[in-house]
């Protein structure tokens, strides 16, 4: 059974570029008129509260979206994921008790004819999840693998869209499995935008990954990468990043902008780094 929870772990760093990223996709892809459709391979609960045993217990988020909202000098491209943040906690006297998993941040950013779909393993986890879009008629909720049910969920009948796919990797597996459900996925919907988170804990992992995505063969990946420690640093958590297939027009002008602010104001020893290149190009 597996054991990851994401409400310990909940606005921490690597959940700030995460979705500040897939917020400005989001906005990206609302440029066109017509639809769009979001799957989420590994959703969690949807949402998560800052004011709970297990976000208290770690505090991760006092060193993530707490920093973030202290500041009064935060870029305009962070403003689809705060104005996310800000709408979720309406009602608390402005306080920030309430962070968006990566399902609201999509959900709130969407249009009336757009679509999600939301799949979550967990057997903590996904009745939340159900709970928190199960009267959502835009919002189709599964139990099960993400990276199974990715096979009858692509191509969506809204053929413009994209597939968010971030396991905790708390099992090796998960870095084989994520390549091998994003090779198969791009067979049959080679259009779509692909998006694959992956944590920072030992740099050859991550450069295993890389090698892996780039030997699918795929062309257009954009890798985005926050790092908050050194590399050698001892245990931990040292960053996370984002590999992007079919990213929308300028993200990664966009992004290279983005990530040197993220990185003065997350990075606590001054030994990490932020960077933006293509792995990939046309």
């Amino acid at each position: 059974m597996l054991s990851y929870r994401h409400a310990f772990h909940a606005g921490n760093h690597p959940d700030v570029l995460k979705h500040s990223v897939l917020a400005l996709i989001v906005a990206a892809l609302k440029r066109k008129d017509t639809p769009f459709c979001a799957i989420d391979t590994h959703a969690g609960a949807g949402r998560y509260d800052l004011y709970s045993r297990e976000a208290r217990k770690t505090g991760e988020y006092e060193h993530g979206i707490t920093r973030i909202l202290e500041r009064t000098d935060a870029p305009e491209l962070l403003e689809p994921y705060l104005g996310v943040i800000t709408a979720l906690n309406e009602g608390w006297g402005g306080g920030q008790r309430f962070y968006p998993g990566s399902p609201r941040v999509v959900r709130a950013l969407m249009r009336p004819d757009d679509r999600l779909v939301v799949c979550e393993l967990h057997t903590t986890d996904q009745p939340l999840l159900a709970r928190e879009f199960g009267r959502d008629r835009q919002v189709t909720v599964h139990a099960g693998d993400g990276f199974a049910l990715l096979k009858g969920l692509v191509p969506p009948l809204i053929r413009r869209g994209l597939v968010l796919m971030d396991p905790s990797y708390e099992v090796k597996s998960d870095y084989e499995a994520v390549v091998a459900a994003l090779a198969d996925a791009y067979k049959r919907w080679a259009t779509g935008v692909y998006v694959i988170w992956y944590p920072v804990l030992a740099r050859a992992a991550v450069n295993l990954l890389q090698k892996r995505v780039v030997e699918t063969g795929i062309r257009r990946i954009l890798q985005a990468e926050l790092t908050v420690m050194a590399d050698d640093a001892e245990g931990g958590l040292k960053g996370s990043g984002l590999l992007i297939i079919n990213p929308p027009f300028a993200l990664d002008r966009d992004l290279k902008k983005l990530l040197p602010w993220l990185h003065t104001v997350l990075d606590e020893t001054g030994e990490g780094r932020a960077g933006v290149r293509w792995l990939v190009g046309e």
